[in-house]
């Protein structure tokens, strides 16, 4: 068991550095964000994972350990892409660059996914009920984000579509008028 016990704590303490940073990343995500429902999720994602936080550290003192962060390298790689994400589609269209963004910020919110179902596993493991109780709910406010962030994508990805075939139609008028010239 104490070699559960320890694993645990290892994992809350890389999982604290993680919404450490989500806390820095997330307000520049919604700046970045152009269409007002993504912008709107972003911020209230950055209250749930203020949230985040301080569940982490209400499991700490539950488990009797001190609520130390341990560099999450893995958060650091995804803050990373989704800082190249925003530079990089900053000329786009403003569907495809908060397509782009929303790709960035579901691959966050499945490695917090595995994190927190990982820890819950382990603390219901080890008899720890309140805490596993604690990383649900954390689980469950990941997973809806994630689905949101779906739900958000559709009609971008519509509106992406709507243009590229719009595009293609008129190249294809266009391009009967260019042979008749010949």
């Amino acid at each position: 068991m104490s070699s559960l016990k320890e694993l645990l704590i290892e994992q809350m303490q890389d999982l604290l550095h993680a919404e450490g940073q989500l806390v820095k990343a997330l307000p520049k995500m919604a700046k970045a964000a152009r269409d007002p429902q993504l912008k709107d999720a972003f911020q209230k994602h950055l209250e749930e994972t203020q949230g985040h936080v301080e569940r982490l550290r209400e499991a700490f003192d539950l488990l009797g350990a001190k609520a130390k962060a341990k560099v999450c390298k893995g958060m650091v790689g995804l803050v990373e892409e989704g800082q190249e994400t925003i530079t990089e589609h900053k000329q786009e269209d403003d569907a495809s660059s908060d397509l782009a963004l929303i790709a960035a910020a579901q691959r966050v919110e499945h490695y917090e996914m595995a994190g927190y179902g990982t820890i819950r596993t382990i603390a219901d493991q080890i008899g720890d009920k309140k805490a596993a109780k604690l990383f649900a709910q954390t689980l469950a406010e990941e997973e809806k984000t994630d689905q949101l962030l779906t739900n958000i994508a559709g009609p971008l990805m519509g509106r992406v579509g709507a243009d590229e075939n719009g595009e293609e139609e008129e190249e294809e008028i266009a391009a009967p008028a260019k042979r008749s010239r010949r």
